[in-house]
């Protein structure tokens, strides 16, 4: 009798209602720097920082033919969507000036409320690295690592937080390989490039610099497993090499960014359910695994189907795939397992 009284203060305390408000802070927008003058309220820059906060979150997060469907919609509208904002006092230096540093937090079920009612899908990307290797070709020669300015200079154009790109270090294996099938560039297989990252997400750029009004671009990819394929065209627009060579690095990374979103997009229409066993050996298991679940933005909801004794029945609502799903458990040291035709859930 005892033990099912700690089972029902537990159920109370854990499941008190269905919804598990998660505390991941993709809908978190931080580090909104703006200076405070005298003739500008607080409340003037909160607004600002709101207006800024919300244009930051879409570019992050969606597509930009999704984007565009929110491009009607007016400052009150946006700041309905905001949970709550911080705001601390920095001082600037140099300058001597006063920045207000703004974090905006945007409610998550009014955030799904709109892109539902916009039929707008969204991206939530876990693995932020790719490993790209971009090749320069130019009057018949392949430039790999040496005399490459796109190797050079890949991660000093263009930074954003969205992916990580990664670019091996001078290798003779991948030379090789790249000489062994310079005529036919564009079938060799990725793999053989990043041996060692065969897990990882994965590009290979060839650029062509053989006409002096345009460039080729084709972009040899995978991510999340999908061999994806991309040409780009693009104009000269400026007769300076640099210029026009950074110009390339921006929109083949704009790019790149497009095909790692598109390929871990969310649509709050078509939810997912899951139904787990969670064996209670331990009185601690259930609140350890509400605290972890509450870390991960995909899981909608869990809610209670039965119990017993030895153990309770979970029904898991979620968003995207499940393959992403068991990669965010594995994250937060939740086994998840197939066993028997039962879905089986631990904590580690």
């Amino acid at each position: 009798m005892k033990f099912y009284k700690q089972i029902i203060f537990i159920l109370i305390v854990f499941f008190k209602t269905e919804t598990l408000l998660s505390e991941n802070n993709l809908f978190n927008v931080n580090n909104i720097l703006l200076e405070k003058k005298e003739k500008i309220t607080n409340n003037a820059l909160a607004n600002k920082a709101i207006k800024i906060g919300f244009e930051q979150l879409t570019t992050r997060i969606l597509l930009e033919d999704d984007k565009k469907k929110l491009s009607a919609l007016d400052f009150l509208e946006i700041k309905k969507l905001v949970t709550y904002y911080q705001v601390t006092n920095e001082v600037e230096k140099k300058e001597n000036k006063e920045l207000l540093n703004f974090s905006i937090t945007f409610d998550k079920s009014k955030i799904h409320d709109l892109f539902f009612k916009k039929a707008i899908l969204y991206s939530e990307i876990i693995d932020k690295e790719l490993f790209i290797i971009p090749l320069l070709i130019k009057n018949d020669e392949i430039f790999v690592f040496n005399n490459n300015f796109f190797y050079d200079n890949w991660n000093k154009i263009f930074q954003n937080d969205l992916l990580e790109f990664i670019l091996p270090i001078e290798n003779i294996e991948i030379i090789q390989n790249i000489n062994n099938n310079k005529k036919n560039l564009i079938n060799l297989k990725i793999e053989n490039i990043f041996k060692e990252y065969l897990n990882k997400n994965l590009a290979l750029v060839l650029i062509e610099d053989v006409n002096k009004d345009n460039i080729k671009i084709y972009i040899k990819s995978k991510i999340q497993g999908k061999n994806i394929s991309r040409g780009l065209n693009l104009k000269r627009k400026d007769k300076n090499e640099e210029k026009h060579y950074k110009t390339i690095i921006e929109e083949t990374k704009k790019e790149l960014t497009n095909l790692v979103k598109s390929e871990n997009l969310i649509d709050i229409r078509t939810p997912s359910f899951l139904n787990v066993k969670l064996d209670l050996n331990k009185k601690s298991s259930l609140v350890e695994l509400k605290k972890r679940i509450k870390k991960i933005d995909l899981i909608e909801n869990v809610s209670v189907q039965q119990f017993n004794k030895d153990h309770m029945f979970l029904r898991i609502k979620y968003l995207g795939k499940l393959e992403k799903i068991i990669g965010q458990l594995q994250n937060e040291r939740i086994n998840l397992q197939l066993t028997n035709d039962q879905w089986i859930i631990k904590t580690l």
